[in-house]
């Protein structure tokens, strides 16, 4: 069924096509009307979902977890300052093994205070024990959801999973978009049924109980054991996906990188963009690449180095700076992928667009010339890089 919808209300929209047990949120920009939507989708009867509005998001999580841990399938939406107020709680939503669905509509976190679009909220909750899934447009932030909630129940997983999408960008555009059928999605996501839940009278048990030393690192093992097993339930799901809808996924896309010499690597909506700067160089006979990260937690290492393994040079462009003197949190862990693996290409890192900062085709453009010259040269030159900003 074809729709235009934002990517917002496209993300709600599955949320009521699940609908989930309960849905506990607190409104920040720009993701304030997932919650919103689906609100009015409760209070038509379109949904029997519980849904609590809570004081803050905190508390949002804390009430995820809550339900979650009795047994209920649990969603919720934020953003920015929103995710780092939950960060403690994100630590215990997967810690406790419980695969609430949160839709991580990407906003610069403060400071100073800015309410537009990078990737500095979720690449601060990359090592949380959250999957996370990025999408390019309105069509993989629905198609991500739907997804995100069958990983995440995976015996083999019970994980917490984020659908990533750029705020204002991705969640406040309208796009032509293909839904599923209602019956197909709850079909697809199936019942939730988890082994162990607080209302279970059968079988009690604890959750969130103090964990000393004697039990925490086996914990801790177990909970990095489910996250390496959710890179073969990721491309599980996406094959069962593409069953249904055609719509083909994996842990990245490869746009263009069968023999291309130079390419760079992004996330998300940038994609759109770096895509037609791309062709054009195709048109002047430039062998140029692209590979756009869906999947970065788990990160995908061997598959990632296998496809930069061929080209000359690579650019890795972050939309969020580590305050690292070294590079962007994508170029670190795509860089620790390559050694040994890749250690022939030259790899330079750029970080663009923070505060929601124009990333324009010509800025991207300047990127491929810089890694062309590289190639030439074989001078890689500075490796830590700033693209679009007035030095």
């Amino acid at each position: 069924m074809r729709e235009r919808l934002s990517g917002n209300e496209a993300v709600a929209v599955a949320m009521r096509q699940i609908n989930p047990d309960v849905v506990a949120a607190f409104p920040i920009t720009p993701s304030t009307e997932v919650p919103q939507y689906f609100a009015s989708f409760v209070a038509n009867g379109k949904v029997t979902t519980e849904f609590v509005p809570v004081e803050s998001e905190h508390s949002a999580m804390s009430a995820c977890i809550g339900a979650q841990a009795a047994g209920a399938r649990t969603m919720t939406a934020t953003s920015s300052a929103g995710l780092a107020l939950m960060w403690e709680m994100l630590y215990i939503a997967s810690s406790s093994r419980l695969p609430v669905t949160l839709a991580a509509v990407n906003r610069a976190l403060s400071g100073p205070i800015n309410i537009n679009n990078d990737h500095s909220d979720t690449m601060g909750a990359r090592d949380s024990g959250w999957i996370q899934l990025y999408g390019e447009t309105n069509q993989e932030a629905y198609d991500n959801f739907i997804q995100a909630v069958k990983i995440g129940e995976h015996k083999d997983i019970m994980l917490p999973v984020m659908d990533c999408f750029d705020g204002f960008i991705t969640s406040h555009a309208v796009e032509n978009i293909e839904l599923i059928d209602d019956d197909k999605v709850k079909a697809f996501v199936g019942e939730y049924k988890p082994e162990f839940y607080l209302n279970n009278k059968k079988h009690p048990i604890a959750v969130g109980p103090l964990d000393l030393p004697i039990h925490y690192f086996e914990h801790k093992r177990l909970q990095a054991e489910a996250m390496r097993n959710a890179k073969k339930v990721i491309l599980d799901v996406a094959a069962e996906f593409e069953a249904m809808t055609g719509r083909k996924y994996g842990l990245f896309e490869e746009y263009k990188m069968e023999d291309a010499e130079v390419a760079i690597v992004v996330l998300n909506s940038t994609a759109g963009t770096a895509k037609f700067v791309v062709d054009g160089l195709r048109e002047r006979g430039v062998k140029a690449g692209l590979i756009k990260i869906r999947v970065y937690r788990p990160f995908p290492v061997e598959e990632i180095a296998a496809a930069l393994s061929k080209v000359k040079a690579v650019a890795i462009l972050d939309k969020a700076d580590s305050f690292n003197a070294a590079g962007g949190p994508v170029f670190t862990d795509v860089t620790s992928a390559m050694y040994g693996r890749a250690d022939g290409v030259k790899a330079i890192s750029y970080i663009y667009g923070l505060g929601g900062r124009d990333v324009k085709s010509t800025d991207i453009e300047l990127v491929y010339e810089r890694l062309l010259s590289i190639v030439e040269s074989g001078d890689i030159g500075e490796i830590y890089n700033y693209l679009g900003v007035r030095e």
